[in-house]
């Protein structure tokens, strides 16, 4: 059985089949849609293949079809502006000749400047809490039948909520919540890599936030959810495969819509990278 890691790792090395043109594959596992994640991180790495000399410090995305895990997603890049100090790329996703994703996103050269952040919440450090999937593993006979492959499978990101809920019965809750999460194992020692593999960990665990107050969860049957943009800005050096909190919270939902934020923390507290997303959270009669 292939690591599930070092499979994401695979998938994020793109096959280069033209001048800007990159070719990305999809897990081989039943899956309905092919995780927004994924396609954050495989752009990413589009884009940066482009690039030399310079970090990404933003992305703004947004997830236009869903994605065919079937089929090769091709990447296209398209090389806007090289200045002297920033440099953009934007990059589209196509499937069965149609754009699935689009995504934008800048880089800069090394420089210092100005420097200060915000404070990380305290909280239980990970080694004090237990994995989701030990979590999983004690409500299995819980979920129904034909989610539980999927939601037992190990993934290549190990997550450790901070106040976890019973996803089978859940409560009404706060508009924000705590996770730590990291890589598996270590990673290559590539600074690219970590920010991709934290781009695919950034869609994890995040639209669920716009539900606590309303008592409902990804597992509800009459809830339609779905990632509908993703902006992410990279703020200080980190690595993935270390432990990191995700605080999130969300200020609002409406129109079928919920609006999320985070803030992803080292566990000294440093300030490595914000978030915000939108997706849809559409209500559907029982």
């Amino acid at each position: 059985m292939t690591d599930p890691l070092d499979q994401l790792v695979g998938l994020l090395d793109l096959e280069q089949i033209e001048v800007n043109l990159f070719r990305g594959f999809s897990p081989k596992e039943r899956m309905v849609r092919v995780f927004g994640g994924q396609v954050l991180g495989q752009a990413l790495v589009a884009a940066s293949r482009t690039v030399e000399d310079r970090e990404a410090h933003s992305l703004h995305g947004y997830f236009l079809r869903p994605g065919d895990p079937e089929i090769p997603i091709i990447y296209d890049v398209d090389r806007i502006r090289d200045g002297k100090s920033f440099t953009t790329r934007r990059v589209n996703g196509i499937q069965h000749g149609k754009a699935i994703f689009s995504m934008s996103v800048s880089y800069q050269i090394s420089e210092e400047g100005l420097d200060h952040q915000s404070t990380m919440p305290d909280v239980p450090m990970p080694e004090d809490l237990k994995s989701e999937q030990d979590l999983r593993a004690d409500i299995m006979d819980k979920i129904p039948e034909k989610y539980r492959a999927w939601y037992s499978r190990e993934r290549p990101v190990e997550i450790r909520p901070v106040n976890p809920h019973d996803p089978t019965d859940p409560p009404i809750r706060d508009a924000a919540k705590n996770v730590w999460f990291k890589a598996r194992h270590e990673l290559p020692d590539d600074p690219s890599i970590h920010k991709c593999v934290l781009a695919y960990a950034s869609d994890m665990s995040l639209l669920e936030t716009s539900l606590g107050p309303h008592g409902l969860g990804f597992l509800t049957q009459n809830i339609q959810m779905a990632s509908l943009d993703h902006a992410m800005w990279f703020h200080r050096a980190f690595k993935a495969d270390e432990w990191m909190l995700y605080a999130q919270d969300s200020p609002s939902a409406s129109g079928a819509r919920g609006f999320n934020r985070g803030e992803i923390y080292s566990r000294e507290g440093i300030l490595i990278a914000s978030v915000t997303q939108e997706g849809l959270a559409r209500l559907h009669d029982k």
